[in-house]
C-alpha cells in the first residue's frame, strides 16, 4: 500500500515538474507613459532579469491612444509566451486599449497609470480628483508642422514636478531626455477598457503630482484590483524610486 502510495506521490511531482518546463514563463512587456523614456524601466528590469523573466520596455510612441495601442499591441502579437503588460501613467491608457483581444495577455499592472472607462481620456481622469499640478509646470507647446502640439515639462520644474523622490542629479537627467507627447494623446478617449476582463495589479506613490493618489484609488477599486499597493511619499515616477516594490508586483501579477 505504502508503495503504491509513495509511487503516485513520485509520477504526480514528475508531472508537474514538465508541466512547469513546458509552461513558459511570461514575458513582461513595459510601457513608459508621458515625459519618460524605455530607460525609466532599468531598475525594475534589473531585478525581473535576476529573477529569470524576459522583458521588453517597449518605446511608446505617444502620438494616441489608439494608435499607440496598435504599435503594442504589434509588439504583442510577435511574442509566443504569456505576457504581463505593464504601463505607467499615459501608457495605462494605452495596455489597457493594447490588451483587447490579446489572449496572450494574463495580466495588467498600473504604476502610477490611467486605467480609463471606454469615453475617458488621461485628461479627464487626472482633472476629477484635486492635487495634479502638471498643468502650472508645462513649457510652452511645440507646435507641429501636421498640425496639433507636443507638451514638454519645463525643465526646471521636472525634479520636484515629476521625480520629487529621485536623486537631483538623476532627476536632471531624466528631464533633459524627457520624451514629448501629443497633447491630443492626453485628451484622446479609450474605447475600450481591458482591465475589465483581465486582472489587474496597482501600484502608486501618495507623493505623486501628476495624477492624485485619489484619483489612482478610484481607478483601481473600480477595476477591483487584485492587489494595490501605495508606497508613502513616491513621487509619480515609483518605478524609478522604488524599483524592488514595482518588480515584485509585476512578480505577484506573473505567477
Amino acid at each position: 500500500m505504502y508503495k503504491l502510495v509513495f509511487a503516485f506521490i513520485a509520477v504526480l511531482t514528475l508531472s508537474n515538474s514538465l508541466y512547469a518546463q513546458d509552461t513558459p514563463r511570461p514575458t513582461i512587456v513595459l510601457v513608459h507613459g508621458a515625459f519618460a523614456d524605455a530607460s525609466s524601466w532599468n531598475g525594475v528590469i534589473e531585478k525581473l532579469s535576476r529573477d529569470g523573466y524576459r522583458t521588453v520596455a517597449a518605446a511608446n510612441p505617444l502620438r494616441g491612444v489608439k494608435s499607440d495601442a496598435d504599435y503594442i499591441g504589434a509588439l504583442i502579437n510577435s511574442l509566443q509566451t504569456p505576457v504581463v503588460l505593464v504601463g505607467h501613467s499615459y501608457g495605462g491608457s494605452v495596455i489597457s486599449e493594447a490588451a483587447v483581444g490579446h489572449d496572450n495577455v494574463k495580466s495588467l499592472v498600473y504604476v502610477a497609470a490611467f486605467a480609463p472607462e471606454e469615453g475617458e481620456s488621461a485628461a479627464t481622469l487626472s482633472a476629477k480628483y484635486p492635487g495634479s499640478t502638471l498643468a502650472s509646470t508645462l513649457a510652452a507647446p511645440v507646435s507641429l508642422a501636421g498640425g496639433g502640439s507636443d507638451l514638454y515639462i519645463d525643465q526646471k520644474a521636472f525634479p520636484k514636478q515629476f521625480a520629487d523622490d529621485v536623486p537631483a542629479k538623476a532627476a536632471s537627467l531624466m528631464a533633459a531626455t524627457q520624451r514629448p507627447i501629443a497633447k491630443a494623446a492626453l485628451e484622446e478617449v479609450s474605447s475600450t477598457a481591458a482591465w475589465k476582463t483581465v486582472p489587474s495589479y496597482f501600484i502608486y506613490g501618495d507623493g505623486d503630482k501628476n495624477i492624485p493618489a485619489e484619483a489612482q484609488k478610484f481607478m483601481a477599486d473600480r477595476a477591483k484590483a487584485k492587489a494595490s499597493v501605495v508606497i508613502a511619499g513616491a513621487s509619480h515616477v515609483v518605478m524609478v524610486s522604488h524599483p524592488k516594490a514595482v518588480a515584485e508586483l509585476i512578480e505577484r501579477a506573473a505567477k
